[in-house]
């Protein structure tokens, strides 16, 4: 099949869902070009998950995605807070578990952007519009049938669902990102660790004319509706006449998906909002499980795992989605570096290195917000509780990597620290503050998606360094020099570069494509050139 395979592209992304497209942009962006197939006819009608944390966000804006997410979102702009109540006509029973995502300004602090509401039959179609438009190959009702891989590549059958026609494909490495029932992680055997499966929803989605009136001037992002024997999770999609109920679902007690009779939820909507009379028509009905379960290995050979498919979370604080977007990030990075040359195979080693502790550690706060906020359905263990690190900006935004394509690491610290501080160091995402390139004004962050980053106070020889490094590898490097003064490439809004950075005057800051600190130099070195060569050497797994 090497030889007569039908199609040849560097990547085979399996699944179009929100990491698969997620994967498919980032692809773009680096320039690989790829096939991505998905079984199902389009992007999803239902929706679902649409939580799209700070960090993700900064990924959408390098990537330039982020004015067509906000557009898409916009139906949902300004919906803040979560709440618990018996009823939502008893204003004297609501109780505000969150009352807004960011009360203290404290995002605003840390990146350019900012959170983001917008569900995922929303955002899809913006992330498959982007990358069809930079060229992937993108086909829908088309399903993995088989794989098999050698030591140069993998070897593919695809089936067109709609003319039953079967193409061969040869890639020279595939990302599944085909969902928790992975049949490409079931394929490859690579067990999971992890409590399993937690409890079990129905997500309902319904019309409802009346309920805005119900709700007055409340909004809300969730509302847990707690009424005995008819909870739920109550969700708008567009705040006006669209929502989704999730009603717990009890298989275990031989419940099946038959039970859930429009009757049965138009009854159970009404009586957890405690409106008897509300007009209800049921739209769709689609069965949600909620697990926690971390693959024990992210790749075999050149197949390698990306979102569910390598990591289930529990829904609250919608970590889940995000951690599966930003392995698509880090991943997407290291595969353009192998694939043009400029790194060694053994980079993609680590992807696993650096995702799989962050999943671990990301899947235990899922769980741990899942039993604090009392998720309707869930009966967590008695230990369950929060802990070092559980807060949702930390969690989302301060991890780091311990071990990976990194020089001076910290494999003694925490992955999830028990405060958000970010200070430059290595293995963390490199601090945002604002500059003035060219007489405009840019994060930090904006300089860092398709190369390597060096910054540097002007006046020292770094640039100079990375200058020659950069025309003796083939690789991606651009040098800054940043400060306050007439020579800086970069000028300081009002923050010391150096203390943002933890670094002195003398020192210098190299950032990954993926906006991570690979390596920090706090002072001057003898030989820059010779270091920044052996640091980037390193960290790209070059011979």
């Amino acid at each position: 099949m090497e030889d007569n395979a039908d199609v040849r592209v560097p990547v085979l992304v399996v699944g179009g869902s929100l990491v698969g497209l997620s994967t498919s942009l980032f692809l773009s962006r680096h320039g690989v070009r790829h096939l991505l197939v998905e079984k199902h006819s389009g992007t999803s009608a239902h929706p679902r998950g649409r939580g799209i944390n700070a960090r993700t966000m900064e990924l959408f804006r390098t990537a330039g995605a982020e004015p067509a997410i906000r557009r898409a979102a916009s139906v949902l702009e300004g919906v803040q807070g979560i709440l618990q109540t018996r009823s939502l006509t008893d204003a004297d029973a609501h109780k505000w578990l969150v009352k807004s995502v960011d009360p203290s300004g404290a995002i605003a602090r840390f990146s350019p952007t900012g959170w983001c509401l917008c569900s995922q039959n929303n955002i899809e179609p913006v992330l498959a519009e982007q990358s069809a438009a930079m060229g992937a190959d993108i086909r829908f009702s088309t399903e993995l049938m088989s794989f098999d891989q050698d030591s140069t590549g993998v070897n593919a059958v695809v089936k067109d669902r709609r003319s039953g026609e079967h193409v061969t494909v040869r890639a020279d490495f595939l990302i599944a990102a085909d969902g928790p029932r992975s049949p490409v992680r079931e394929a490859l055997r690579i067990p999971q660790t992890g409590n399993g499966e937690l409890f079990h929803n129905v997500s309902v989605t319904f019309r409802s004319r009346q309920l805005i009136k119900v709700l007055g001037d409340l909004r809300f992002i969730v509302c847990y509706l707690m009424r005995p024997g008819a909870d739920g999770a109550l969700l708008p999609v567009d705040n006006d006449t669209q929502w989704v109920f999730h009603a717990p679902w009890h298989p275990e007690q031989g419940e099946t998906m038959e039970d859930f009779t429009d009757e049965r939820c138009t009854q159970q909507i009404r009586e957890a909002i405690g409106v008897p009379d509300l007009d209800v028509e049921i739209g769709g009905k689609a069965p949600w499980h909620a697990a926690e379960r971390v693959a024990e290995r992210y790749s075999s050979g050149r197949v390698f795992l990306a979102g569910d498919a390598a990591h289930e979370m529990c829904p609250t604080g919608a970590f889940g989605s995000n951690t599966g977007i930003q392995d698509a990030h880090n991943l997407a990075w290291k595969i353009a570096a192998v694939l043009n040359g400029s790194a060694g195979a053994g980079l993609l080693d680590t992807y696993q290195a650096e995702r799989l502790p962050v999943a671990r550690a990301t899947s235990e706060r899922a769980s741990a917000r899942s039993a604090e906020h009392s998720h309707p359905g869930y009966v967590p263990p008695p230990t369950m509780g929060g802990g070092p690190g559980s807060g949702v900006l930390t969690t989302a935004m301060g991890y780091r990597y311990t071990e990976g394509a990194l020089v001076g690491a910290r494999p003694d610290l925490p992955v999830i620290p028990e405060s958000l501080r970010m200070t430059g160091d290595t293995g963390t995402r490199a601090p945002h503050m604002w500059v003035t390139r060219d007489g405009a004004r840019i994060s930090t962050l904006d300089l860092y998606e398709r190369s390597f980053v060096l910054l540097s106070g002007a006046g020292t020889p770094w640039r100079a360094a990375a200058q020659r490094v950069a025309g003796q590898l083939p690789i991606g490097l651009e040098a800054y020099t940043i400060g306050s003064g007439p020579g800086a490439d970069l000028l300081e809004e009002s923050a010391s570069w150096t203390e943002v950075h933890g670094t002195g005057a003398e020192g210098a800051v190299l950032v990954r494509p993926d906006g991570f600190v690979a390596w920090r130099s706090e002072g001057a070195v003898a030989d820059p050139a010779g270091t920044l060569r052996e640091v980037l050497s390193t960290v790209l797994h070059r011979a």
